[in-house]
């Protein structure tokens, strides 16, 4: 079993800095999701723990040793890639028992580890296969087998289950969370799939422009997002911002249209008039007619089956989407905005104003 620290990490290519100062503590067996839009360094990141990249400056610790200057194959981690990274000239056998037969371990210790895992995967009867004649799913189990039978201190995720179809997806996704609640190893997944982080993570690190945005258990970021970026990228379909100012006393918001939305859990910060932004999402819009009702002219309707997604235009041209359970249909949907799931924060810094 391991721990993982990521003390001060930062990395440069040229002039370019792509990773700030990331501090990220990892506890025995947790199962850490790095999430984010591309090119917001969480892969450069998992590379660094891999060893595949070198940090400009920080440390790479694992369990207390600090594996910063060494090689990948000295850091007692195994990997899974996205493109599977198979031998196609080797049975699934030979590609899980590879990495064993190079650290020189016997045939009978080889032979024991790779028919353990190939049970614990349901790939058994493969093992005489060549990559060429499995499934995209059945390739996934093959790469993570032959992570398993390392008995890795870490396991390294990265972006495995993209190149699969949606449904296969899923069912990968809940095989890898058994799998690693199973085998109680520490593990480091990186996605840029919101779904597949709140579903497997412990934690989630959520990226932004190469800074942590918001470290916490997935319910935390979803129901507390820390700034507009984190409440924006978490959440389908996004949350809806609407522009408003803080009127005197910090008890309510003015929207741009003029009604008033009184906060439901206390004043905020800051002087009457400062500029603001209220989040709520779209599963949270309350369909319904009433003096503060907003009326949305419908622009998109997404029957979704259980539920419909309706985009539409609020007064002032604000785009809003609600997300109702059942069928609509209509040309204008009038809306109300509950302030119980109001979300605010500050329009300058989009940080999250608290009571």
């Amino acid at each position: 079993m391991a721990t993982l620290s990521l003390r001060d990490v930062r990395k440069s290519f040229n002039a370019t800095q792509v990773l700030h100062g990331i501090e990220l503590e990892v506890a025995d067996g947790e199962l850490v999701v790095i999430v984010g839009a591309s090119g917001c360094g969480k892969s450069t990141l998992l590379r660094i723990v891999a060893g595949l990249e070198t940090p400009t400056s920080g440390q790479v610790v694992i369990s207390n040793r600090d594996v910063t200057g060494l090689e990948p194959a000295d850091r007692d981690i195994a990997m899974v890639f996205q493109n599977y990274a198979l031998y196609p000239h080797m049975s699934v056998f030979g590609n899980m028992a590879y990495g064993l037969k190079i650290r020189g371990l016997p045939r009978a210790e080889i032979e024991k580890r790779v028919q353990a895992a190939a049970e614990i995967l349901g790939i058994g009867a493969l093992l005489e296969r060549k990559p060429k004649q499995l499934s995209g799913g059945q390739r996934q189990r093959v790469a993570m087998g032959r992570a398993i039978v390392r008995e890795p201190a870490l396991f390294l995720f990265d972006e495995p289950l993209s190149n699969l179809d949606a449904k296969l997806r899923v069912q990968m996704r809940a095989e890898i969370r058994r799998l690693q609640r199973r085998l109680g190893v520490t593990s480091l997944f990186v996605t840029h799939d919101q779904v597949e982080a709140m579903t497997l993570g412990d934690r989630l690190v959520v990226m932004n422009a190469g800074r942590p945005a918001q470290v916490a258990p997935p319910m935390e970021i979803f129901s507390r997002p820390a700034d507009t970026y984190v409440a924006g990228f978490i959440g389908s379909p996004s949350m809806n911002f609407i522009p408003a100012t803080l009127e005197e006393g910090g008890r309510a918001a003015r929207l741009a249209e003029g009604s008033a939305i009184q906060f439901a859990d206390g004043p905020r910060p800051g002087p009457a008039g400062m500029p603001l932004i209220l989040g709520l999402r779209p599963e949270h819009i309350e369909p319904g007619d009433g003096p503060d009702s907003l009326p949305l002219a419908v622009e998109l309707i997404e029957p979704l089956g259980s539920e419909t997604v309706v985009h539409g235009r609020a007064p002032g041209g604000l785009a809003v989407t609600a997300r109702l359970p059942g069928a609509f249909s209509g040309a204008v949907l009038p809306v109300q905005l509950p302030a119980g799931h109001l979300h605010v924060f500050d329009a300058g810094s989009g940080r999250r104003l608290d009571p």
